[in-house]
Protein backbone atom coordinates (compact mmCIF):
# COMPACT_ATOMS: atom_id res chain seq x y z
CA UNK A 1 0.00 0.00 0.00
CA UNK A 2 0.88 3.18 -0.81
CA UNK A 3 2.09 5.75 1.85
CA UNK A 4 -0.28 8.39 1.55
CA UNK A 5 -3.03 5.55 1.54
CA UNK A 6 -1.83 4.17 4.57
CA UNK A 7 -1.73 7.48 6.05
CA UNK A 8 -5.67 7.78 5.11
CA UNK A 9 -6.34 4.82 6.78
CA UNK A 10 -4.68 5.13 9.98
CA UNK A 11 -6.08 8.99 10.34
CA UNK A 12 -9.61 7.84 9.70
CA UNK A 13 -9.16 4.59 11.97
CA UNK A 14 -7.71 6.97 14.67
CA UNK A 15 -10.25 10.10 14.34
CA UNK A 16 -13.61 10.83 13.57
CA UNK A 17 -12.98 12.35 10.02
CA UNK A 18 -14.98 15.53 9.05
CA UNK A 19 -12.35 16.81 6.75
CA UNK A 20 -9.36 15.12 5.08
CA UNK A 21 -6.58 15.76 2.34
CA UNK A 22 -3.35 13.99 1.93
CA UNK A 23 -1.02 14.91 -0.61
CA UNK A 24 2.29 13.48 -1.21
CA UNK A 25 4.60 16.43 -2.37
CA UNK A 26 7.65 14.52 -2.77
CA UNK A 27 8.06 15.49 -6.59
CA UNK A 28 8.55 19.58 -5.17
CA UNK A 29 11.44 18.02 -3.62
CA UNK A 30 13.26 15.53 -5.83
CA UNK A 31 17.15 15.80 -5.50
CA UNK A 32 16.95 17.58 -2.59
CA UNK A 33 18.18 16.50 0.83
CA UNK A 34 15.62 14.28 2.23
CA UNK A 35 14.48 12.77 -0.81
CA UNK A 36 15.09 9.03 -0.54
CA UNK A 37 14.03 8.38 -4.63
CA UNK A 38 11.10 6.58 -3.20
CA UNK A 39 8.65 9.20 -4.09
CA UNK A 40 7.11 8.85 -0.70
CA UNK A 41 8.87 11.24 1.76
CA UNK A 42 7.13 14.37 1.91
CA UNK A 43 3.46 15.07 2.52
CA UNK A 44 1.33 17.57 3.91
CA UNK A 45 -2.07 16.68 5.39
CA UNK A 46 -5.34 18.57 6.46
CA UNK A 47 -7.31 17.24 9.30
CA UNK A 48 -10.47 18.14 10.60
CA UNK A 49 -11.80 15.76 13.61
CA UNK A 50 -13.86 17.01 16.75
CA UNK A 51 -11.16 15.30 19.02
CA UNK A 52 -8.42 17.44 17.90
CA UNK A 53 -10.68 20.67 19.00
CA UNK A 54 -9.95 21.24 22.36
CA UNK A 55 -6.24 20.34 21.95
CA UNK A 56 -3.76 22.59 21.88
CA UNK A 57 -1.38 22.52 18.85
CA UNK A 58 1.23 20.28 20.02
CA UNK A 59 -1.14 17.82 21.53
CA UNK A 60 -2.77 17.76 18.25
CA UNK A 61 0.62 16.91 16.30
CA UNK A 62 1.50 14.55 18.69
CA UNK A 63 -1.75 13.22 18.48
CA UNK A 64 -1.22 12.48 14.68
CA UNK A 65 2.43 11.34 15.49
CA UNK A 66 0.77 8.91 17.35
CA UNK A 67 -1.80 7.30 15.12
CA UNK A 68 0.73 7.11 12.16
CA UNK A 69 3.06 4.75 14.64
CA UNK A 70 5.87 4.09 12.81
CA UNK A 71 5.21 5.45 9.57
CA UNK A 72 6.10 8.92 10.49
CA UNK A 73 9.52 7.87 11.63
CA UNK A 74 9.87 7.04 7.78
CA UNK A 75 8.77 10.21 6.08
CA UNK A 76 11.28 13.08 5.85
CA UNK A 77 8.85 16.30 5.88
CA UNK A 78 4.99 16.03 7.04
CA UNK A 79 3.58 19.44 7.43
CA UNK A 80 0.17 19.32 9.09
CA UNK A 81 -2.79 21.58 9.29
CA UNK A 82 -5.30 20.28 11.83
CA UNK A 83 -8.44 21.38 13.84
Amino acid sequence: MAIKDEIEVRLRAAFTVSDLAVVNESHRHAGHSGDDGSGESHFAVRLRAPELAPMGRLARHRAVQAALGDIYQKLHALALDLG
